[in-house]
């Protein structure tokens, strides 16, 4: 399963390490790669939850704005 995200907020290199390590700790995720300049944010792994994936951005003080599952 794949997940490509719209991710406000983002300004900084810091902000991707927030955003990935937040992801990195939910069941079932593989991969995570973000591309600050489009605001995206691409999830990828096998029994994952759209509403985890949302609350752990948004935990990690982000706004997602846009989601689409593939």
């Amino acid at each position: 399963m794949k997940m490509n995200l719209k991710v406000e907020g983002m300004s900084c290199q810091h902000c991707v390490m927030a955003v990935s390590n937040a992801l990195f700790q939910l069941e079932g995720v593989e991969n995570v790669q973000i591309l600050m300049d489009s605001k995206a944010v691409e999830v990828m792994g096998a029994g994952m939850s759209e509403e985890a994936i949302r609350d752990a951005i948004y935990d990690a003080g982000y706004d997602v704005v846009e989601v689409e599952v593939e």
